[in-house]
């Protein structure tokens, strides 16, 4: 029996009738062709139509850096807030890839920052976007947001060497001491990575390893 979480998806995917519509505009996102797409749109085709992973229109043009496209969609009030099956966001997508241009449109047209899970500030700082970082954490980033796993934005700068977002997020007051749930913190991140340097920042603003009280963080 189909669950109505499947029945609901199933809802927002091309119907038959539509599948060889649906296909030019997937060719037309490829190619880059915007006229072609903008055209589809006015001859019909859904604003927050999704693919088989469930990237909406306004994902595929934040991947394909379409910025004409995303523009024209923001403008005819596409959905900004909707998951692919990996829980990701436009927003998110846009800071893990570091596409400043799109975040900034997003925050600025309303798209949520703080969603459960890994959050647009943890997916930038896990690639040391330090630009998208700023940019979130002035539009109201929880600084000491946690994944499902207890990670922080913190946590993950410094498990994968970013010491410039690092220093940011100690600077807007990131509490260094926020362990996950294998009680494992930023400096313990830092060491086990070999990043001295970023651990001796960590250190310096009053940060230990294991052993640290576990901040919980408000939801």
């Amino acid at each position: 029996m189909k669950t109505l979480a499947t029945l609901l998806f199933a809802l927002l995917l091309p119907s038959p009738a539509s599948a060889g519509v649906y296909q030019d505009m997937e060719q037309a996102l490829i190619s880059g062709d915007t006229s072609s797409a903008v055209n589809l749109i006015h001859r019909g085709v859904d604003v927050n139509t999704v693919d088989i992973a469930g990237n909406t229109l306004l994902m595929q043009s934040v991947r394909r850096d379409n910025k004409e496209f995303f523009d024209f969609l923001l403008q005819r009030r596409a959905r900004m807030n909707v998951r692919n099956r990996n829980g990701e966001t436009a927003l998110s997508l846009a800071a893990f890839t570091g596409q400043l241009f799109f975040v900034q449109r997003l925050v600025e047209a309303g798209a949520e920052i703080n969603t459960y899970g890994w959050s647009p500030l943890a997916y930038a700082a896990f690639n040391g976007h330090v630009a998208i970082v700023g940019v979130l954490l002035k539009r109201g980033a929880l600084i000491d947001a946690k994944t499902e796993n207890g990670s922080t934005a913190l946590l993950l700068a410094a498990r994968y060497g970013h010491a410039e977002t690092v220093d940011l997020l100690l600077k807007s007051k990131a509490d260094p001491n926020v362990a996950n749930q294998a009680g494992e913190t930023a400096l313990d991140w830092a060491l086990k990575a070999g990043n001295t340097d970023i651990a001796e920042r960590l250190r310096q603003a009053g940060g230990h390893g294991g052993g640290a009280v576990v901040v919980e963080i408000a939801k």
